[in-house]
């Protein structure tokens, strides 16, 4: 039976980390906030999750560094960024005056790059959570290694761990033979949530020019065409890691964000799609109360993990 939709309550709430709504920015894809300032409404989003920000500014690499593809877009930006304190000083204040909840994604080449980072933004009361992207595939050292290996994620959690009182998100890649795996060795050393899932590792060539699109050649896929890879992982990782997990990977629509809440995830990130609508994810809010209301749900609380397995397919 249809309720009203004031009625919807779409507050969650991870590991400590209460967001207003389950519906976020991905990080890469939005800056760091401010600049869609004038293209949507920032107070309609749960959570905002900043571009990688590393100890040093950083270049990223050279262009061409994004392509559209069917279904999707490769980039190769190799996570240009302002470096922390630039971050902290000229964009976290202005950051203090939405609602939001603001999430620092972080990357180093060291396990003592991460505990520095995490360390400088522990006593920031505008920063709710911190991201570790250890799983970005366009840079040519650095996270991925720790992405890619059990042991050394392990170690790199743990020695970020003490380091900061904020809940730990960790972003698992998709480039691996074992995400759960990678998942449980997050969580035993310490993660508290995981975001899933980093960029597919592709490629693109122009057949006219017979060169590769990407001046690195390969780069990270994103958008539609890599949703039922990531709402496979995120509905393995939601069973088998244990830990509250934020889903990231072709979110468009409302019945995609029901999707993955239904595999089991808390929270859903809204990436590519904010390219070519900034107000996508106000939208979306939006559409998902409507939605709730209509089929008589009152708390998107309800629907996480809630896919019915067995049985014959209507």
């Amino acid at each position: 039976m249809a309720i009203d939709p004031s009625a919807v309550d779409l507050a969650v709430e991870l590991a400590g980390l209460r967001l207003a709504n389950p519906l976020l920015s991905a990080s890469g894809t939005f800056g760091y906030g401010l600049e869609f300032g004038a293209l949507t409404r920032l107070e309609h989003f749960g959570g905002l999750v900043t571009k990688g920000l590393s100890l040093e500014p950083l270049v990223g690499n050279p262009p061409p560094r994004i392509a559209e593809t069917r279904g999707g877009m490769l980039n190769s930006i190799g996570l240009q960024n302002i470096g922390i304190e630039a971050f902290v000083r000229d964009v976290l204040p202005g950051l203090a005056d939405y609602p939001a909840q603001v999430i620092v994604n972080l990357f180093g080449y060291s396990r003592d790059e991460y505990a520095r980072l995490a360390e400088r933004v522990d006593g920031l009361p505008g920063i709710a959570a911190i991201e570790l992207n250890v799983s970005c595939p366009n840079v040519k050292r650095g996270g991925i290694q720790f992405g890619h290996d059990p042991d050394q994620l392990s170690a790199l959690v743990a020695a970020v761990r003490p380091t900061t009182s904020k809940p730990i998100i960790v972003k698992l890649s998709p480039n691996v033979t074992s995400p759960v795996e990678l998942g449980l060795a997050a969580k035993d050393a310490g993660a508290d949530i995981l975001s899933a899932i980093n960029t597919v590792v592709g490629m693109a060539i122009d057949s006219r020019t017979r060169r590769p699109l990407l001046a690195t050649v390969k780069g990270g896929l994103s958008g539609p065409a890599i949703k039922p890879i990531a709402l496979r992982i995120v509905f393995d990782v939601a069973r088998g890691v244990g830990l509250p997990v934020m889903a990231i990977g072709g979110v468009e629509s409302v019945d995609d964000v029901l999707e993955f809440v239904l595999a089991g995830a808390s929270a859903v990130q809204v990436g590519t799609a904010l390219f070519r609508r900034p107000d996508t994810v106000e939208q979306l809010v939006e559409g998902l109360r409507q939605r709730l209301a209509g089929d008589g749900v009152r708390s998107v609380r309800e629907l996480v993990g809630g896919v019915e397995l067995g049985g014959s397919p209507p």
